[in-house]
Parts: C-alpha cells; sequence; structure tokens
C-alpha cells in the first residue's frame, strides 16, 4: 500500500454519534478508557484529528500574531530532521491551530511526546508557514483548498514513515475520508448511551463501503466492535 494503513477509531454512543455531552458521563468515561488502552496498543506511528478537534483537545484557541512574522515566499513540505516515534497529524486547511510547542504534552501516554505535523492546503496564510518554520512544526501541503487525503495519506507514509496512522477526527474529518472509501479498519468502543439530538455522526458523509467483523471485547456495558475492509 502507497500510502498509510488508515484505523478509524472512536468512542461512540449507541446511535453512532461522536460528540455532545454524552461525553461528560460516566458510562463514556468508561468507553473512554477503554479507546486509550486501544489506541496505545494499535501499534500506529501517528494519529489524525481535523482542525476542531485539536482545538477543542489541544489548543485552546491560542493563535499567533501573524503580524510578527514575514510571509513565506515559497511554499515546499518541511520534513523533522529526526524521525519521530509517534506523530500528532492535524488536518488543518488554512493554518488555524495555533501551537505552543511542537510536540504534544498530555498526561495520557497515549498522546504524551507526539511531534506536531501541519497538513496544510495552499490557501493557508504565507505568514503562518514562517510561524510553523519558527516553532519547528513540520508541514506539508495536500491541495489548494481542501485537503486532498489520499495525496496527504500518500506523504504521510513516504515522508514520515506513518505505515499505519489512527483516525481520530471529528465528524467533518472522519467523513471526508469515508467519502474517498480511504478507511481500511473501525474500531469503536460503544458506550451504553443514547446522545441528544445536536450530537454529530461518526461521518458526516460518505460513500458506500463494507466491512467485516473481525474483533469483538466487552467491558462491563461498553463494546468495542472492529471491523476490517471486506476484500
Amino acid at each position: 500500500m502507497m500510502r498509510s494503513y488508515t484505523i478509524c477509531h472512536m468512542v461512540t454512543t449507541i446511535d453512532g454519534k461522536v460528540t455532545g455531552n454524552f461525553l461528560s458521563t460516566e458510562e463514556a468515561k468508561k468507553a473512554e478508557a477503554l479507546y486509550f488502552e486501544l489506541h496505545r496498543n494499535f501499534d500506529a506511528q501517528g494519529f489524525i484529528c481535523g482542525r476542531v478537534t485539536m482545538e477543542e483537545s489541544f489548543t485552546h484557541g491560542w493563535y499567533p500574531r501573524l503580524e510578527n512574522y514575514e510571509p513565506m515566499k515559497v511554499f515546499v513540505d518541511r520534513v523533522p530532521k529526526t524521525a519521530s516515534k509517534f506523530y500528532a497529524v492535524a488536518f488543518d486547511p488554512k493554518g488555524k491551530l495555533g501551537w505552543k510547542k511542537n510536540c504534544i504534552e498530555d498526561e495520557d501516554p497515549g498522546y504524551d511526546g507526539a511531534r506536531i505535523v501541519e497538513v496544510l492546503t495552499t490557501s493557508a496564510d504565507p505568514r503562518y508557514i514562517t510561524y510553523l518554520e519558527e516553532m519547528e512544526i513540520p508541514y506539508i501541503f495536500a491541495g489548494k483548498t481542501e485537503i486532498n487525503v489520499e495525496f496527504a495519506l500518500l506523504k504521510l507514509k513516504t515522508m514520515f514513515g506513518i505505515n499505519k496512522v489512527l483516525l481520530e477526527g471529528g465528524s467533518a474529518t472522519n467523513g471526508a475520508f469515508a467519502k474517498e472509501n480511504l478507511i481500511d479498519e473501525i474500531s469503536l468502543t460503544v458506550a451504553p448511551v443514547i446522545a441528544s439530538f445536536e450530537a454529530k455522526p461518526l461521518f458526516s458523509e460518505g460513500a458506500l463501503d463494507t466491512f467485516v467483523l473481525a474483533d469483538t471485547r466487552k467491558e462491563a456495558d461498553v463494546l468495542w466492535l472492529n471491523y476490517k475492509k471486506k476484500e
């Protein structure tokens, strides 16, 4: 396979939702515990989230003052001089995430120390690229205004050695992969909860694709479902 093998790994409700106030319930916290255990055991080289998920989980709305940076004149992919064991890949088309460090510092060992990689389009502000250079955050370009998902996965494998990646984005990012049939495996930890009406689904869009049930696991009332793409 020329691109990164992609596993969509998510916590969901019984009715297939991935956002909303259900995440604050005790039932969801139990599902999250299993989710993080599995996250660490997949032997992946990175995880992917969209801008909104990265902002909610890690950057919390902070953004650099771009007027302090000169615009980058040439958009060229930047790869770190030394490889990392694990990468935090941000699908951030217009460059809207503000990072204060070039790695994820999180108490959960599934994320701690992951080297940040920005996946951008050429519509990003040239000053943002200069900011990434100063922060020593590697970045790649994969499209003009929208991210070409397959092209991004090809670059992640060939340039960063990410053979297997965990797709842990929100509904829109997951949907972009599903729409292009680029999900090879699905891993769901199902919390015994029905979501409220404003919660978003696992995929915001998609295309017909078929999978086979590869494995299951039950932890109290939480169920893990593992599907692999049908050959």
